[in-house]
């Protein structure tokens, strides 16, 4: 099953009586149980009809006696099992005949990180009709999530607004859902979402710090770049985080830059490296600015960098002088 036929199911009232939600993306199968629970307890029933309990903190007999149990005063009850994975093994052969046989008036949710298939009682949840895989997502199908994100708000946001977002926030989905209910409330009655209001919003946030210092180090804007990382440092925001956004930032330059000496047209080198022309433009200016050998020695100073801050050394300096000799062409 995918998030999209949960969705169909749900909107139908076709309810099934066993849902097995798993993976490694908690936002997903969290907000996928929320999703059923709010279908098919009535709020005001919720005290009455919905029961949750915690893997390794509940009896299979407490599982079971309650999804046997019929709803009061409604069709169904929802009977929801977070951390599924923490099951003891008495617990999960226990309730293996129930999945055989389900209760129709109850709705019994099992959500997991990350179960073991090797078990028969997650290798069965997993033949279920209703179980959906709750994956992380990589970097290209961030795009298509915030549109998903954006279009729940009833709002539009053009592609260069959506990589924006992707690109300062990340692959956290909670943080993208976060920004984007944010900007939609921001933009108010206006339909459209554009690359400006994505500024105004994201830029109160420590990630937008960290994509305007990796910009103005890869234009080699010294003053401009030392103010930022200083107002970083002022804020309290750490020295991994940033070198981690300057390292992610910097390694686009380079393979831009080796595009660049292999003749690519900018279009070719977009096409190839998934950049959306609104930033293709500044990033190629960037890379035109740092040869292949400052690159590597650029990454060679993260790395020193890096190692110097965890040991305990003086963030401020260690980045400071990073910064300076970056912007100066004389990183070593």
């Amino acid at each position: 099953m995918t998030e999209q036929e949960l969705e169909r199911q749900l909107a139908t009232g076709a309810f099934a009586p066993v849902y097995f939600l798993y993976g490694e993306e908690p936002f997903l199968s969290e907000r996928a149980s929320r999703r059923i629970v709010e279908r098919v307890v009535e709020p005001s029933m919720k005290d009455f009809n919905l029961s949750i309990y915690y893997g390794s903190d509940c009896k299979g007999t407490e599982i079971l006696d309650t999804a046997q149990t019929l709803p009061m005063f409604a069709e169904r009850r929802v009977v929801l099992v977070k951390r599924a994975e923490g099951l003891p093994t008495s617990t999960q052969e226990g309730l293996l005949p129930y999945l055989a046989n389900p209760c129709p008036e109850t709705c019994l949710i099992f959500v997991a990180g990350k179960p073991d298939f090797r078990r028969k009682f997650f290798a069965e949840l997993k033949k279920q009709p209703s179980c959906l895989e709750c994956k992380k997502l990589y970097e290209n199908k961030l795009g298509a999530f915030i549109s998903h994100e954006v279009a729940a708000h009833g709002k539009k946001m053009d592609s260069a607004g959506a990589e924006l977002l992707a690109f300062l926030v990340g692959s956290n989905l909670q943080a993208l859902a976060s920004q984007v209910e944010k900007i939609a409330l921001f933009v108010g009655k206006r339909a459209a979402i554009t690359v400006d209001d994505v500024r105004a919003i994201v830029s109160q946030s420590k990630e937008f710090n960290a994509f305007e210092l990796a910009r103005f180090m890869g234009e080699k804007n010294l003053p401009k770049a030392l103010s930022t990382l200083q107002a970083m440092l002022s804020n309290g925001e750490e020295a991994p985080m940033i070198l981690g956004a300057l390292a992610s930032h910097f390694r686009r330059i380079w393979f831009i830059r080796e595009l660049l000496d292999q003749k690519l047209p900018s279009a070719e080198i977009g096409k190839q490296l998934k950049i959306h022309q609104f930033f293709l433009g500044e990033q190629i200016v960037q890379a035109k600015k740092y040869p292949t050998g400052e690159l590597e020695a650029l990454f060679e100073r993260f790395f020193r960098a890096d190692q110097s801050v965890k040991s305990g050394g003086g963030a401020a300096t260690v980045l400071h002088g990073l910064v300076y000799d970056a912007c100066s062409g004389i990183v070593r």
